[in-house]
């Protein structure tokens, strides 16, 4: 399915969606007004979040116009500016839009009886921006949205806007623009008018505050047949506000469905008619709220693989009530820590869709997209999961992507994470593919520069291994494998141990062999290994001076590494391909938090390498 087509179906199974004509906002006041159009009192506040950080609440109101350059007032609601001709910037262009916002209403409100819309009028010809100090109206209200209530409706919460003359005449006015020409709607198949310009999407980190387009046509370029804008692309009126409306829900600053990504905004929703048919309409709610723990919190391995059993597992159905209910068992128990208790067929009922969008000027990007069956979706999350294990494990033992994104940032700040590579690994995990090699290039270079291999490194680096090298647990193992023969493991071994070897040799060093060689030794280790042997023998002279037996122990590790590296085939090459040049930090990884893990517990040495406590 389309991502266009999704989100029309997911516009439909809203549980508070705008009518036609309407669409969420943030709405910080509303202005009371009595039937003669005086305000009735102080405006409303409607605000959430900290008193330091308020947000104003979404509200459902009358279509914003699209707004360029141009000074364009919106239909029975606007931002003070307009409004009230009053902002923090001041200037002449604010009078200009006071005056278009009231004459705008003079003309669509006149004539018209109803009491609120009368209200609104009286209002608008009676405001002078003076008055808004004047009665003492708070100035955290300048530049925020407001729309308007008539006192009497105030405790129903019924809006101007929402009255029903309100209604009737946002009808009005979205066909004055004349009859749109008929096509066959790409989104819908049936013949209906075609939008001729897309209602704006809002919430995209990074694009324009006023909103942006992903279906839009400006140069004679991007169009053919002679046909200007909508028309090259025909999207009837009805779906384009209908997906444009479930986008921007989904990306509210207070959506439960949306996840930030590097710098892509990535939205996600379940189809859950099949399976939640009569069973309250919350099930997709549920597989939405698991997919942003995936995503947003993390999953330790044994979660994300119970999950995905318990997903994919064999069951008989019985009804698709049932099946909901125990999927919701299910659900529970998965956040009480008990996955894989309840196996169920999920895979064949529900439908997962995971959008990611980025800014681009005016238009918006589509970074990635999957439209798949929410239980493969699972599965490849845990198999992904499984791949990144890796001991010692991590201080967060279950990290979120984004934490793992930060290391491949320069001074690990959010700001420097590659534009790309977010949208793209993400995608690679969702679908099952290769990882993008960017994530694999980023995180050596990172090592490089920072000289810094820690756990999340070292567990992205394995995984990129055995996702796009083919290579399996033994070749790039979770924990330390003293019989791993791997060229770049045992470079990445012997490395840690000659550092240790100086660290013994010259307490309280401020700077080691790995500040002054890591970036040489993983790439081009004949150039620096040779040096580091010779330096190694001077180190463990002066370490046998004072134990023995603790030099004894080094160079009988050191002996067992270089076995394994082949002396008689060369054992420091000139160059490391790529695959082992990501082994390297996984053996220096493994090698050095062995010194630690021993040094901390004081457990003997392995009879295998023989290492001391």
């Amino acid at each position: 399915m389309t991502i266009l087509a999704s989100l029309a179906r997911a516009y439909e199974r809203l549980p508070d969606k705008s009518p036609p004509g309407y669409s969420s906002q943030p709405i910080g006041y509303v202005i009371s007004l009595n039937p003669d159009g005086t305000p009735a009192h102080l405006p409303i506040p409607r605000q959430q979040g900290s008193a330091r950080k308020p947000a104003a609440l979404p509200m459902s109101v009358p279509q914003p116009v699209k707004r360029t350059s141009g000074i364009a007032p919106n239909l029975l609601w606007d931002k003070t500016s307009y409004a009230l001709g009053v902002t923090a910037a001041g200037g002449r262009r604010t009078a200009e839009e006071h005056a278009a916002f009231r004459k705008l209403h003079a003309e669509k409100l006149a004539g018209n009886d109803d009491a609120g819309l009368t209200a609104l009028r009286l209002f608008l010809e009676r405001w002078t921006p003076g008055q808004f100090e004047a009665l003492g109206w708070p100035k955290e209200m300048i530049d925020q949205n407001v729309a308007f209530v008539l006192e009497s409706d105030r405790l129903r919460h019924l809006f101007i806007h929402d009255r029903p003359a309100a209604r009737a005449l946002v009808a009005r006015v979205s066909s004055e623009g004349g009859a749109r020409p008929e096509a066959v709607c790409l989104v819908t198949g049936e013949r209906a008018p075609v939008a001729r310009l897309h209602p704006s999407i809002k919430g995209v980190w990074g694009a324009q505050t006023a909103g942006a387009s992903i279906v839009s046509f400006n140069l004679d370029a991007f169009t053919s047949y002679g046909h200007e804008q909508g028309d090259n692309a025909p999207v009837s009126e009805a779906a384009a506000f209908a997906y444009t409306t479930a986008l921007n829900r989904f990306l509210a600053r207070d959506s439960r469905n949306r996840i930030q990504i590097g710098d892509a905004s990535t939205v996600f929703w379940a189809d859950a008619s099949a399976a939640d048919a009569g069973s309250g309409g919350d099930l997709a709610a549920e597989l939405e709220g698991m997919f942003r723990t995936l995503l947003g919190e993390g999953m330790s391995a044994e979660e994300a693989r119970g999950m995905a059993e318990m997903v994919l597992g064999d069951f008989s159905r019985v009804d698709e009530v049932g099946e909901a209910e125990k999927l919701r068992a299910a659900l529970r128990q998965i956040r009480a820590g008990r996955p894989g208790e309840i196996r169920l067929g999920l895979a064949e009922h529900v439908r997962f869709h995971v959008l990611g969008l980025a800014p681009n000027a005016a238009r918006l990007s589509v970074r990635f997209w999957l439209d798949d069956e929410f239980g493969v979706i699972v599965r490849r999350y845990a198999e992904h999961v499984d791949r990144m294990r890796i001991e010692p494990k991590p201080r967060d033992e279950s990290p979120s992507i984004w934490r793992c994104l930060v290391e491949t940032a320069t001074l690990r700040k959010t700001e420097n994470i590659p534009p790309n590579l977010a949208g793209d690994w993400l995608r690679a995990i969702l679908a099952g593919t290769p990882y993008p090699l960017t994530l694999l290039t980023t995180l050596l270079m990172r090592m490089r520069a920072d000289k810094d291999v820690n756990a999340l490194r070292a567990a992205m680096l394995k995984a990129v291994l055995m996702r796009n090298f083919g290579m399996t647990e033994k070749e790039a193992p979770v924990g330390l494998d003293p019989d791993n023969d791997q060229p770049g493991y045992l470079l990445g071994r012997l490395f840690a141990t000659y550092e240790r070897i100086q660290t013994d040799a010259l307490p309280g060093l401020n700077a080691t062999i790995r500040d002054k060689f890591y970036g040489a030794a993983s790439a081009t280790p004949r150039k620096v290994f040779t040096l580091l042997d010779r330096g190694s023998a001077n180190h463990l002279a002066k370490i046998a001076k004072d134990s023995k037996g603790r030099a004894v122990n080094l160079e009988k590790l050191l002996s067992s590494i270089m076995e394994r590296l082949r002396p008689d085939r060369d054992p420091f090459p000139a160059f490391l391909s790529t695959d082992q040049q990501a082994l390297f930090p996984l053996g220096y990884y493994h090698q050095k938090s062995e010194f630690f893990r021993r040094k901390e517990t004081g457990t003997a040495p392995s009879p295998v390498e023989e290492t001391a406590a």
